[in-house]
């Protein structure tokens, strides 16, 4: 039993049961056994997970396309929140008010 993503405890068969039941992605891969999901966020089995794709698909590497990736969330300062909005409210006075001084 290979381990091939450590953070999830997913083995190289479980990838390629999955590719068996009609898996052909990484992302489809991560939906159905959860390699990647994991804290690392598939730093450590992409890799692997593209390498077993390639083979049991038969395809070359270059044909594996990489995950979906999303920015991580982060708490964000209320203040910071405000200030954008303070900014945005400043801009939009300032543009009013050359609207209103242009048509004069």
């Amino acid at each position: 039993m290979k381990i091939v993503c450590r953070c999830q405890d997913v083995t190289e068969e479980e990838v390629v049961a999955a590719l068996r039941q009609g898996a052909t992605t990484i992302d489809e891969i991560k939906r159905l056994v959860r390699a990647g999901m994991g804290p690392c966020q598939g730093r450590t089995c992409r890799r692997l997970v593209s390498q077993i794709i390639a083979r049991e698909l038969k395809e070359p590497m270059a044909q594996v396309f990489p995950p979906t990736f999303r920015p991580p969330n982060r708490p964000v300062p209320f203040k910071l929140v405000m200030a954008e909005y303070e900014r945005q409210e400043a801009d939009e006075r300032k543009k009013a008010a050359k609207a209103k001084g242009g048509k004069k």
